[in-house]
């Protein structure tokens, strides 16, 4: 069985995260996608994040077809033991982390990176909101 894992806050999702999710299941048979819990969420991008709780973004994930499992770390290091428990066969982070140390990549078979698509982004999402 070949296992792809993505990881990230999947906060508010747009098509650029369903995008990832759908090219991610065809690298595979299994997909795995971790996420950040609102405590490492608010610690990266601030009190006012996540606007959706773990609780809730897992249950969201869990509903989309092309996601097999789901689940939550806290902190760097329960990164690094989810990817070495998963061992995934492929882990595809975001192009804006080429050339950047990947969490967890030395256990995954190879990393794979997802071009960003222009016009999707959570932040934009969130800054668009509160100019309203």
């Amino acid at each position: 069985m070949k296992i792809v894992f993505v990881n990230g806050c999947f906060d508010i999702l747009h098509r650029g995260h369903l995008e990832l999710f759908r090219h991610a299941a065809s690298l595979g048979d299994k997909l795995v996608v971790g996420i950040d819990s609102d405590t490492k969420i608010k610690a990266d991008k601030g009190e006012a994040r996540p606007i959706n709780t773990q609780r809730d973004r897992h249950f969201i994930l869990s509903c989309i077809r092309y996601i097999d499992q789901v689940e939550i770390f806290e902190t760097p290091e329960e990164l690094v033991n989810l990817v070495r428990e998963t061992a995934p066969d492929i882990m595809i982070v975001g192009s804006d982390w080429k050339g950047k140390h990947i969490v967890g990549g030395e256990y995954a078979g190879e990393i794979r990176y997802f071009e960003k698509i222009d016009g999707y982004s959570t932040s934009q999402i969130v800054e668009t909101l509160s100019n309203r």
